[in-house]
């Protein structure tokens, strides 16, 4: 005890708050709760739960290191009761050669949310052809529960070796849910999308909306540094465009205030969540069920050791806990 107090006296000259600017997000009501563990709530993605509101957003695939992160995500997804997004599956659908980078139902379970990926581009071409049906067999191959359709013109764009779409995605999408029976879920990959795309993807019959807005990875920036040098001045201006992740919720807001014509069963709230309360925040003021995604976090520390990951998703998750606790949001 002697010496947390010395600890108490020491810290305590560098640390007040008087020079810190307060989250005004929240009002703390530290009268109203003990220290009992809080129920997080589930939230169900196409008849599965998810016992903790994180989904694991799609990341990589088809390489040796895809496979470690891969399976040290599906381990902490399985250990959590998190809902888990494969990165582009793509490579599958030219052979099986990279199947155990994204085979990974047996690690992560069959109780918990694991899905496949697929690009707006590749399925355009897929529609052009008339192989679907080789998404459907992609799907069951990896005992996945749907699909994940990432919407990136930008970042086709900027690709030095990319692909141009013919159609504009929603056009692809209705033409995807209409042919292949199962769950789908609709994102970008970190420009986010404006009111009238989600006005449009709010009509259709889809699982989710992941948002994937502007704020994390960006990857029609990551494309442009892969551009030579000489490309960078003129296209770095775009890659700062695009809705943040409160831009896309109020968006969803107004367009079911508005009385539109369906709204989708859940969102994943993903782009620019830098902690637990970001993602506390944005689910506590969700007008429809909500989890939020992260990706950069839970890459980090899956390319070590699961050890590592599971410290940190368990911190993670400790601190939502607390924040359900004890936080309110301050309308």
């Amino acid at each position: 005890m002697e010496d947390r107090k010395k600890d108490h006296i020491n810290l305590a000259l560098t640390n007040r708050t008087g020079t810190i600017e307060k989250d005004a997000r929240f009002i703390y009501e530290p009268l109203l709760s003990g220290h009992s563990v809080p129920k997080l709530p589930e939230v169900k993605l196409a008849g599965k739960a998810m016992k903790v509101p994180i989904w694991i957003s799609s990341m990589t695939g088809g390489s040796g290191i895809a496979r470690h992160i891969n399976t040290n995500l599906a381990m902490a997804a399985n250990e959590f009761g998190l809902g888990m997004g494969l990165g582009s599956c793509r490579i599958l659908l030219e052979s099986e050669k990279h199947l155990s980078d994204f085979d990974m139902r047996k690690v992560i379970g069959d109780e918990q949310p694991f899905w496949a990926n697929l690009g707006i581009a590749q399925l355009e071409q897929m529609v052009e052809k008339g192989t679907l049906n080789e998404v459907t067999d992609m799907v069951n191959l990896l005992r996945c529960d749907g699909l994940v359709i990432h919407i990136n013109p930008l970042q086709e764009w900027f690709q030095p070796e990319g692909d141009r779409l013919a159609n504009p995605p929603i056009e692809i999408i209705k033409e995807v849910v209409n042919q292949l029976h199962m769950p789908m879920l609709v994102k970008e990959v970190g420009q986010g999308m404006g009111r009238e795309s989600l006005r449009a993807l709010m009509k259709l019959p889809i699982a989710a909306i992941e948002f994937a807005a502007f704020g994390g990875t960006n990857f029609a920036r990551v494309e442009m540094m892969r551009r030579p040098s000489t490309d960078h001045e003129l296209f770095e201006p775009m890659v700062y465009v695009g809705q943040t992740a409160s831009d896309m919720l109020d968006d969803v807001k107004k367009l079911i205030e508005q009385g539109e014509d369906c709204k989708p069963p859940m969102l994943i709230i993903s782009g620019g969540i830098k902690n637990y309360l970001d993602g506390y925040y944005f689910i506590k003021t969700s007008p429809i069920p909500a989890v939020y995604g992260m990706a950069s976090g839970f890459l980090k520390h899956a390319r070590d050791s699961y050890s590592s990951l599971r410290d940190w998703a368990k911190s993670h998750i400790d601190g939502l806990k607390v924040a359900h606790a004890y936080l309110k949001i301050n309308e």
